[in-house]
């Protein structure tokens, strides 16, 4: 245990995040104050004008996916670090990055479904056979009934 706290304490790699995880946290407060600036532009637009400012939604809606990304950068659900070390994000770029990320789960996610249709196979096999069993009883309870009263009106 010591020896693989020793190795990740050691590991340059972790610090270099750090190091970029800081970073991030200091752009994420300025593109905050940014996102502010243009929601508040945007109303002030939409006001005075009646009309929504198309260069405006586009400019908030990468803003947006860019605090996103950090977001995910910083709370370790990606290794992939946003802008300035990978494109500024496009207006479509969340919904290309949830389209990559659902390509890359559906492996993962096929195999459960096919482990979970195993165990309600095994879960349900035993009952249709308990109920197979107890359709063909009342079959054959019900023949045999209907045989004595064939029999009796016959005699």
């Amino acid at each position: 245990m010591r020896d693989d706290l020793k190795e990740n304490v050691m590991d340059t790699n972790i610090w270099l995040r750090l190091v970029f995880m800081l970073v991030f946290a200091v752009v994420f407060a300025a593109t905050r104050v940014v996102l502010v600036v243009v929601i508040a532009a945007q109303f002030l637009w939409v006001l005075f004008t009646a009309k929504r400012n198309d260069k405006l939604l586009s400019f908030g809606s990468q803003l947006a996916t860019f605090i996103y990304q950090i977001y995910r950068y910083l709370s370790f659900n990606t290794e992939k670090r946003p802008f300035p070390f990978d494109d500024f994000p496009s207006a479509t770029a969340l919904i290309d990055d949830s389209v990559a990320e659902v390509s890359e789960a559906e492996p993962v996610i096929k195999e459960k479904a096919a482990e979970a249709k195993q165990k309600a196979a095994e879960k349900i096999e035993p009952a249709i056979t308990e109920t197979e069993e107890a359709v063909d009883d009342a079959v054959d309870a019900t023949s045999e009934t209907g045989v004595e009263a064939e029999e009796e009106k016959k005699g």
